[in-house]
């Protein structure tokens, strides 16, 4: 049977995530958010598979992630997509971490902190919200600006319906948001390392 559109991932609250991972029954975490993202906070023990390079080379993840996994995101957006991804390929024992790190850090799990940067969705809101502003002031002296005005509401309107952000994906392959772990070969052998390989 294969994985529709609509079908709703299997996911897992923070709370029994952190007993499986206090009882040392963890699952393999892959956090699919920007390495910036990951650098600031994550969970102990997880891998950074930033969702792009998930999505582009899901068939050569496929072969080292035979175990349970989880997908962790911000609040479950992403993972979700991830989970798609990963189950097209056939990889089973896939489910989301309800609510992404937003759940994790609200439940007071423990994490690990980095310096901090701001996570993809407000550099999206600024970006969005400046280019909207400057449309709109800029009208004022050259009617037709208001249109770029309504090209990014219409584009956020997508965003929404779709649950996917191409800006927000373009603003994901900045330098700021790219770390010097996030290339496939990197990521690889951190998951054939196992435990030895975990941040």
């Amino acid at each position: 049977m294969s994985t529709s559109e609509t079908t709703q991932p299997a996911t897992l609250d923070a709370t029994t995530l952190r007993e499986l991972i206090n009882s040392g029954r963890a699952p393999r975490l892959l956090d699919v958010r920007t390495p910036a993202e990951f650098e600031t906070v994550h969970i102990p023990g997880a891998y950074n598979v930033p969702l792009d390079l998930l999505k582009e080379h899901r068939e050569e993840l496929r072969n080292h992630l035979d175990e349970d996994v989880v997908l962790i995101c911000r609040s479950g957006a992403r993972a979700t997509q991830a989970e798609q991804a990963l189950a097209g390929v056939g990889l089973p024992n896939l489910k989301v971490l309800n609510g992404g790190m937003l759940a994790w850090q609200a439940a007071n799990a423990p994490v690990k902190q980095g310096a901090s940067r701001w996570d993809l969705e407000r550099q999206v809101r600024l970006v969005a919200g400046s280019i909207v502003l400057a449309s709109v002031l800029g009208s004022v002296f050259v009617p037709g600006l208001k249109w770029v005005a309504g090209f990014i509401g219409a584009g956020l309107t997508f965003a929404a319906v779709t649950n996917t952000c191409a800006m927000g994906m373009m603003l994901s392959k900045l330098p700021y948001n790219r770390g010097a772990s996030c290339d496939l070969d990197t990521i690889v052998g951190q998951l054939r390392e196992g435990n030895g390989g975990r941040a």
